[in-house]
């Protein structure tokens, strides 16, 4: 190999990994094991891969690292939220979740450093974006918490566009549900997007996963004015697509709303939704706005977004209040990477 950089073994496909051993001229046996070593026993040092020759061994170290980092800290919050603040290659910051409920335990991912999509309600859409995340990146962020064995799901709704990030994010998706990765069942895996109507057709004709629409008004003018995104793909054009796939089996479709005071939710939105979303099978899963600083937006009284979902739901369209959760540890997403950043 002529080249100085190191290769990172995660995040690497069977197939990248049998060119790197021929290339370093290890038996041709040693990819498969390479493989075992990092999707399924999840090594953290290069030596440890005790079924490959010392002087295998030596070869890969020399060429090659894993890839891998630990979080630089945790919050923890009172309800059992955790956060965990990574910092990438470039010196960036990024976040995941961890939210456990009762036998769930979900891990909330992020597939980018900021975000260029400019959400008004978003703290990481503050940011701008930094970086796309590598699949090593990404699937670092599953690999390298303590809980990873106790993970029962995971969502990629932390920072940045998933869809913005294709090719990773389809990367990290092969590692997680392939049988020579790490064999999860796609439909323990959530992709959330604001409506990048130019690559959602790849990710549901590629991947199993369930899909999660950030819809948050029905009204193109008034969803503009909080998602600059609808200027380039409206979320007319994003249901459309939708309309086209079969969401009555196994993958399902949900469009997240973040209820705002004064703004989204009034009988009219009803109406207009149910307009909007008439013959996809979905359902919408409501969110109280987490307050970010310097924010004009808030979320109403609990029992008005209760009375908003109970109406929606007799309008034939399934409807849930999330619960809040981490709020004592910011757990809105890119609130603590932006204050490391600062």
């Amino acid at each position: 190999m002529t080249s100085t950089a190191k290769k990172r073994l995660y995040g690497a496909s069977p197939d990248e990994i049998k060119a790197l051993c021929q290339e370093l001229q290890l038996p041709g046996f040693a990819h498969k094991q390479i493989v075992k070593w990092l999707y399924s026993r999840f090594v953290t040092e290069i030596e440890s891969m005790t079924d490959l020759s010392k002087v295998a061994r030596q070869r890969l170290a020399e060429h090659c690292e894993l890839g891998l980092s630990a979080p630089l800290k945790v919050s923890v919050s009172s309800d059992g939220t955790k956060k965990y603040l990574f910092r990438t290659l470039q010196g960036e910051y990024i976040e995941s979740a961890l939210i456990p409920d009762g036998e769930r335990m979900t891990l909330c991912v992020s597939s980018q450093a900021g975000c260029r999509m400019g959400c008004k309600f978003c703290a990481t859409g503050r940011l701008g974006l930094r970086h796309h995340l590598s699949a090593t990146e990404i699937i670092n962020q599953v690999i390298s918490i303590p809980e990873r064995d106790k993970l029962t799901n995971i969502v990629f709704m932390g920072m940045g566009e998933p869809l913005d990030n294709t090719d990773n994010l389809m990367r990290a998706l092969d590692i997680l549900t392939s049988e020579w990765g790490m064999a999860w069942s796609p439909t323990r895996i959530t992709v959330s997007t604001s409506g990048v109507a130019r690559t959602l057709p790849r990710l549901l004709d590629e991947q199993k996963v369930h899909i999660a629409v950030s819809l948050h008004n029905p009204f193109p003018e008034e969803r503009r004015e909080i998602m600059p995104i609808e200027d380039a793909y409206s979320i007319k054009e994003v249901c459309d697509i939708l309309r086209r796939y079969d969401f009555t089996h196994q993958r399902r479709v949900s469009f997240e709303y973040i209820v705002l005071e004064d703004m989204n939710c009034s009988p009219r939105h009803i109406k207009e939704l149910s307009k909007l979303l008439d013959g996809i099978k979905c359902r919408i899963n409501l969110i109280r706005f987490h307050k970010i600083p310097d924010s004009p937006f808030f979320s109403p009284p609990l029992e008005r977004i209760i009375e908003f979902r109970d109406t929606l739901t007799k309008r034939g369209i399934q409807t849930t209040l999330r619960a809040s959760r981490g709020e004592d540890i910011e757990a809105a997403c890119g609130l603590l990477s932006a204050k490391e950043t600062k």
